[in-house]
Formats: structure tokens, sequence, C-alpha cells
């Protein structure tokens, strides 16, 4: 079982981001959960969703513990950082963070998304970017069953775009263990 949040502005594809990774995860025959909590502003305000996923029954989407963090900014990081599991993996957006130390009871990857998906010339996709970081530090989904999902998902929207695809796999080469 992995508890999960994902965290960041009003924006950044925190929810998406949450929504692709229960759609890949159930299309692979596991059991998932998804919450989301958003402040009044869409854009800009703080988001994040909790994401759960086993092979197990699950008891309860609102973990209190975590098992996964992905950041996309800094006050998110700080706001979910406490409530980390010994050996938990949190995955930070490093474009958005200031020099900081990290704690040492958990793996930190650190990828610098936005700088990335701006690189590609779509800032939207650095949720994408996180995501692929996310599948390399926890190995939850197989690298190419989450490829493939990834396509799935956003073809059945009829939103498929290239980019999608190049950045999940710039982060999951680049993603880098502290």
């Amino acid at each position: 079982m992995a508890d999960i949040i994902m965290a960041g502005f009003g924006g950044q594809g925190v929810l998406t981001a949450g929504k692709i990774l229960i759609d890949v995860a159930a299309r692979e025959g596991m059991n998932v959960s998804w919450t989301s909590s958003y402040g009044a502003e869409m854009r800009g305000g703080t988001a994040s969703c909790s994401v759960v996923i086993s092979d197990e029954e699950i008891g309860s989407p609102y973990p209190t513990r975590l098992d996964v963090l992905l950041a996309m900014n800094e006050p998110s990081y700080d706001k979910f950082i406490g409530q980390m599991r010994d050996g938990g993996v949190v995955i930070v957006n490093q474009s958005l963070m200031s020099q900081r130390r990290y704690p040492d009871n958990v793996d930190v990857y650190l990828i610098p998304a936005t700088d990335q998906a701006n690189a590609l010339g779509d800032g939207r996709v650095a949720n994408i970017v996180m995501l692929g970081a996310m599948i390399k530090a926890t190995g939850l989904i197989g690298r190419e069953a989450f490829a493939q999902g990834l396509e799935h998902y956003f073809g059945k929207k009829g939103r498929s775009n290239p980019k999608n695809l190049e950045a999940y796999r710039i982060g999951f080469e680049e993603a880098g263990k502290l």
C-alpha cells in the first residue's frame, strides 16, 4: 500500500497528476482512492490530493502518515513533510524550492520539473515530469506500463500530446536521489 499526497499551487496540475496516477494504477489491477483539497482560489491557491494505492482493500482515503510526498512548490513541501513515515519517498520540484537541508529519515528526489517543462516549450507538463520522477523513485508501477497508461489517459479524453510522454520520460530519467 502507498499513501501519497501530491501538492502545489492551483494551476500546476496537481489534481490531474493524482487522477492520472489512479487511472493507471486501476488499469494495472490495483485498488485506488483519490480525494482533493483546494483553496477558494483555483489558479494560484493551494491544491492537493490524497491518493491511496493498494493491492488490498483500502480502509480510508485519508492517510495520517505518508509513504510518498510529491511537492510541486515550497509551501506544499513545508506543509506536508512532517507527515512522512520513516523511509518514505519525497519528490521535490527543485525549480521552486530554496536551498535547504532535507530530513535524513526519508529518501529525497530532486527534479527541476518546472525548468524541464519550460525547456520542452510547455510549462503545463511539469506535473508529468514529477510523475515520471515519482514512478522511478517508488517503483509503484512499471516504467512502460505507466507510459502506456499515460497515453491511454489523455487519448480517451481526446487530448493526446507527444510532450506528455516526453515529459514523463525526462522525469523518470533525471530523477536523482540526494
